[in-house]
């Protein structure tokens, strides 16, 4: 007998959507949680600035992070 996947079942587009949704909504909350981190400990030191640039910069590369430990735990190795 054939194992039948969850995508195989049918009409299951939305619970994917939903899938795929929560992942970028948590990827998004913890680069922006680990971006302030970053910010606190630069601007702790020498009275420096943390600028928007830098800012984008560091939650870009930590989205880019987040996203690849996703589509291995999603997708498996």
């Amino acid at each position: 007998m054939k194992m039948v996947t969850l995508l195989e079942v049918g009409n299951l587009g939305g619970l994917v959507a939903m899938i795929i949704g929560i992942i970028i909504v948590v990827a998004l909350v913890v680069s922006l949680v680990i971006t302030f981190f970053v910010k606190l400990i630069y601007e702790s030191k020498d009275q420096r600035k943390f600028s928007r640039k830098q800012f984008i910069q560091t939650m870009a590369i930590c989205l880019l992070i987040c996203g690849l430990i996703s589509g291995v735990v999603c997708g498996g190795l």
